[in-house]
């Protein structure tokens, strides 16, 4: 977009594996990029899973985690901000949010900080003073979902400094194919296999299914992570063979496994907007899940999906099954998903989201908010003469 052009933007990631807040940066580099921006990346890592891609589309990303010390991260940030200052700065992760916030009060940079899940899980994975101030400190933050701004407003965070960001996914390659066989029934789950995402309910569903029905299921599960051999074992005590469910571990690239997939399953304690969901549904493919974080912004239940509450295990079977059982049903969801990914969350709808956002931050920019150069890229973006 035209107002988008010659806008600065830096952004600081924590990492730049495979992860949703990591696509969702790539998305955004890629789309200011594409209208004439001039995005760059800072990281606290290197050698990860996007960096490659990112760079490949001509975006600069510039390792600043050399240091285990915190003040020494910082003063190098500063010098790489000095050496290409940009017109913003921005976290892509919520505990990148202190560097950012403490670089732009050093630099007098405006910032965005980055809420990715529900408020709730950030502030237990970083507690203390410093998830505390994670949260509050940024004079401006965005939220990929509605249930994390309202947990961030409860938990402290000023209502006029949230903006919803959602999340986007690219609908040329999550794009629906044709399905297995009646017979045949292929739920998959794409999760880190950490506590909160709970994928030992998911092998008891496959479970209780194959008790319930004479289809055949399978369950595919698509993630790596600490819970993975206790898992394994869960899975074989159950009776549940490699042939019953599949363990893929870290998968690169997921298009394909939606396409073999009649449902996604989500069995987490809490989510913000999961990209999982949006590229099933995209994909076609409908999602019985549970009621948490922002999924109820996605999901619309009895239409292109099921929402369960997290501990009526027999309830989220009932839901799968009534789809199993019925084919007609489970088509017509899976088309309502498309629609409504390409309504509310297609990646053509990133540009006039971020335009928005950066204009409101600009504009709230003090007076002596630095160059001629940014002070023109702010009338760009707000408008105004």
């Amino acid at each position: 977009m035209r107002e988008l052009a010659g806008l600065k933007v830096s952004f600081l990631a924590g990492t730049l594996g495979q992860g949703g807040a990591e696509r969702q940066l790539f998305y955004m580099v890629e789309a200011l990029k594409n209208a004439g921006g001039e995005p760059r990346v800072l990281c606290l890592t290197r050698g990860e899973h996007w960096e490659e891609r990112i760079e490949s589309i001509g975006v600069e990303v510039k390792w600043v985690g050399q240091s285990r010390s915190r003040a020494l991260r910082l003063l190098k940030i500063i010098r790489e901000l000095r050496r290409h200052r940009p017109d913003l700065l921005q976290s892509q992760h919520f505990y990148t949010n202190i560097y950012v916030c403490a670089a732009a009060r050093i630099l007098g940079l405006p910032e965005i900080g980055a809420l990715r899940n529900d408020a709730i899980e950030e502030i237990t994975a970083n507690p203390g003073f410093l998830g505390r101030r994670s949260l509050t400190m940024p004079r401006a933050m965005a939220a990929n979902s509605r249930a994390g701004i309202e947990n961030a407003i409860n938990l402290g965070a000023a209502p006029d400094r949230l903006f919803l960001l959602p999340n986007v996914v690219d609908t040329s390659l999550f794009t629906p194919t044709s399905r297995a066989s009646d017979n045949d029934v292929k739920l998959l789950i794409v999760a880190r296999l950490v506590r909160a995402k709970r994928v030992d309910r998911f092998l008891r569903l496959i479970s209780a299914l194959r008790r319930r029905t004479k289809a055949s299921v399978q369950g595919v599960v698509a993630g790596d992570g600490i819970l993975r051999r206790d898992l394994e074992l869960q899975a074989n005590a159950l009776g549940l063979d490699e042939t019953v469910v599949r363990f893929l571990g870290r998968v690169n690239e997921t298009n394909s496994h939606y396409g073999d997939a009649n449902i996604l399953i989500v069995t987490s304690d809490r989510e913000g907007t999961p990209n999982a969901v949006l590229e099933a549904m995209a994909s076609g493919v409908p999602v019985v899940a549970t009621r948490v974080g922002g999924l109820g912004d996605l999901v619309a239940d009895g239409e292109t999906g099921y929402l369960l509450p997290v501990d009526d295990e027999d309830a989220m079977a009932t839901a799968v099954l009534s789809l199993i059982e019925d084919r007609t049903k489970l088509r017509q969801f899976g088309m309502r998903a498309r629609a409504f990914v390409e309504q509310h969350h297609a990646l053509t709808l990133l540009p006039p989201q971020l335009l928005r956002l950066y204009g409101t931050v600009l504009s709230r920019r003090p007076s002596d908010r630095g160059t001629s150069k940014a002070d023109s890229n702010a009338r760009a973006v707000t408008g105004s003469n």
